[in-house]
């Protein structure tokens, strides 16, 4: 089994186990690591991503038996399903004695086929899962312009509302929300690489991440109005052109800012 050169040895000795654990359940037909394991960017911090093909017949009893097949790698010290990450199929695991984190997705085989990105298969029954893949190629969704000035302005309008009122904390949930959800992944796309929220922006944009520091304040009023008002300052400079913009959404959010 051949690694790629940024896997540690916790890495490895994981994924040796895991493949012969699963290769001798006949219902699995393939596994593969996606995530910084197929990027070759793998570091301490690394958490592993790995997809389970699993043989559509048997696949709602596997679902059934997936805690107890996961238990059977390592000193599992915690395990729990991905729903608050919308992904139900998702199984999020830490093992001990180091805490090595690693995500395993069971998915029937056909449905593989539709992915974000491109998995390195670790192991395949007669080449399923290379012929699934081969079907179409990863690829992480645009951010849409229009859908985001769309929805822009009522956002503030509602954050100048939490100010207004003194809900500090939701205002300050709401900012942690616009840099995750529109600047980072605005800028990061325009720059050309996927809109990954904020991920990984200090190294990818640099200048643009210190930019990002004046969104991020303490929960007092005045500093609240302060961090949006940059926020929409870094919107302003980002927004698409080809965007029809909502002017009059965007007088009255701003008014409401300047009053709250």
């Amino acid at each position: 089994m051949e690694f790629p050169s940024t896997a540690l040895p916790q890495h490895r000795k994981f994924l040796l186990q895991a493949v012969q654990k699963f290769k001798s359940d006949d219902r699995i037909l393939g596994l593969a690591c996606s995530g910084s394991y197929s990027e070759d960017t793998l570091d301490e911090y690394s958490d592993l991503d790995i997809v389970i093909a699993v043989d559509p017949v048997h696949y709602h009893k596997v679902l059934e038996n997936r805690f107890e097949m996961i238990a059977e790698l390592g000193d599992l010290l915690a395990a729990f399903t991905g729903e608050h990450v919308g992904e139900p199929r998702l199984v999020i695991a830490l093992y001990g004695p180091d805490g090595l984190h690693v995500d395993f997705k069971f998915a029937k085989l056909d449905d593989i086929a539709d992915r974000v990105d491109e998995p390195t298969v670790l192991w395949e029954r007669d080449g399923k899962l290379s012929q699934v893949f081969a079907k179409g190629v990863g690829t992480y969704p645009r951010l849409d312009g229009q859908w985001v000035e769309d929805r822009f302005w009522t956002w503030v309008h509602y954050c100048a509302g939490k100010i207004g009122r003194g809900e500090f904390f939701e205002a300050l949930d709401f900012l942690s929300f616009l840099r995750v959800q529109v600047l980072g992944p605005l800028a990061l796309q325009q720059a050309g690489f996927e809109a990954r929220g904020v991920r990984k922006i200090e190294t990818l944009l640099p200048e643009f991440a210190k930019d990002l520091r004046a969104t991020v304040c303490v929960p007092e009023k005045d500093e609240l109005k302060r961090a949006t008002e940059s926020a929409v300052a870094i919107y302003r400079s980002l927004r698409s052109s080809e965007s029809i913009a909502q002017s009059k959404a965007e007088q009255v959010a701003m008014g409401a800012l300047q009053d709250a």
